[in-house]
């Protein structure tokens, strides 16, 4: 069988066993119309009053929206809000925060790719910068003991907007919402506290789970604490493309939108697999090996213990470079001495999350990358293989795992989120 693979821009075409287990999202056709389906959204939404009667003339406003790591339809999404707030705002009261959380900024060119060039000349936008102590306000201390100092030109603007799509996420549940205030636009104190080793550690710091989720408690405490005007969520469809949008008070939004995104991204299979391909869903996510933990998370859903998994990840980003996720990924010995030294830690470092959730990983599974621009010696150091024929390496797998060997493919890495029947909380 013949199938394609989210790699890159291009992806890639594997012939692969007749009879693996393909799980894609539920198809949902695109929006007929995007702008209309956003127009309804800020104007019908799910709880509380539209948009336009929430501002009045004079405020200012702060917009947050996503990174570049994150396929979000900003382009679309940035316009349609300020349509709405025509005649009231003032373009120059007007600025988008780009909630990079502990991610690098994002420059010029990738801005003008990310908002189009018409929202970078009319509005004023600023990357988020977590680790700039002079931008942040302190709001004081939430959920589980988490300090909280959040962006100063966000906590100051009369009315704040957070806009962001709708996915599973591999420890927070469901991206979107309240993750584009914390993490999205918190200081590096606040994150490092987010993503401690007891919460990442926490069986319901998982795909699909909100409530009960140490983190994504923790996170809409903080966002509906320190108040939030109106947001705006999209979900996707495997071509990136606006489904259905959802607006209003932050937390009934999210609600409604999580439920929707639950059902096209989350799919049940009946047992486990001995091999699972996966992927980092294509650009923009599948820039770096960082964010491509998350195609290794998918797949660990439904690998069997001692299993392979194998990821396909363009990483034209590297590791990256910037942050301490490389020197901290490939200064431990093996993924057991790393899940154990976090342990043994009595604070948190950044990006220690990703290493804790990926040596995890390592640890119960045998995991293979496909990258073009990571080399064998750059993957062995932190602890992986590389393979430059994803079907030969996995011919070779099953036949040792046996007769019986099972294959699993999730296409579309992390947009889709596999899971056992009967084990999802």
């Amino acid at each position: 069988m013949q199938t394609r693979v989210a790699y890159g821009e291009s992806g890639l075409w594997l012939e692969l066993p007749d009879g693996a287990t393909v799980v894609t999202p539920s198809h949902r056709q695109a929006a007929a119309d995007p702008r209309e389906t956003l127009r309804a959204a800020l104007r019908r939404p799910v709880a509380g009053p539209p948009l336009r009667e929430r501002v009045s003339r004079g405020q200012t406003v702060a917009i947050s929206a996503c990174d570049i790591t994150r396929p979000q339809p900003r382009e679309l999404m940035i316009p349609a809000i300020l349509d709405e707030l025509d005649g009231i705002v003032d373009l120059d009261d007007v600025v988008v925060l780009v909630a990079t959380g502990t991610h690098r900024a994002n420059t010029e060119a990738e801005l003008r790719a990310m908002f189009g060039d018409e929202v970078v000349d009319s509005v004023r936008i600023v990357n988020h910068d977590s680790r700039a102590k002079d931008t942040m306000v302190w709001r004081g201390t939430f959920g589980r003991d988490v300090p909280v100092w959040l962006n100063r030109e966000w906590c100051e603007a009369d009315v704040r907007i957070t806009t962001g799509f709708v996915e599973p996420h591999f420890f927070a549940g469901f991206s979107g919402g309240p993750k584009l205030v914390a993490p999205g636009l918190a200081a590096l104190e606040t994150v490092l506290v987010l993503h401690d080793a007891a919460r990442i550690g926490d069986p319901r710091a998982t795909w699909g789970i909100t409530h009960g989720n140490p983190v994504h408690d923790d996170v809409r405490t903080i966002a509906e604490a320190t108040g939030v005007t109106f947001a705006l969520d999209v979900v996707l469809n495997a071509d990136q493309a606006i489904v259905e949008a959802f607006g209003g008070d932050i937390l009934p939004m999210h609600e409604a939108a999580t439920a929707f995104a639950k059902d096209v991204a989350m799919q049940p299979v009946d047992d486990r697999f001995d091999v699972v391909i996966t992927t980092g869903s294509g650009y923009p996510l599948d820039q770096n090996l960082y964010q491509s933990v998350k195609g290794m998370s998918a797949a660990y859903k439904v690998v069997r213990k001692g299993g392979m998994i194998v990821c396909a990840a363009e990483c034209r980003d590297g590791f990256p470079d910037h942050g301490s996720y490389r020197t901290s990924l490939t200064s431990g010995a093996s993924p057991e001495e790393m899940l154990a030294e976090i342990a043994g830690r009595d604070h948190t470092v950044p990006d220690q999350w990703q290493i804790q959730i990926q040596a995890r990983i390592q640890a119960d599974s045998r995991v293979v990358m496909h990258t073009s621009y990571l080399s064998d010696a750059d993957l062995a150091a932190a602890h992986l293989e590389q393979t430059d024929d994803i079907p030969g390496t996995v011919e070779k797998a099953l036949r040792e795992a046996g007769s019986s060997a099972r294959l699993c493919v999730l296409p579309e890495g992390p947009q889709t989120v596999p899971y056992v029947a009967g084990e999802l909380a």
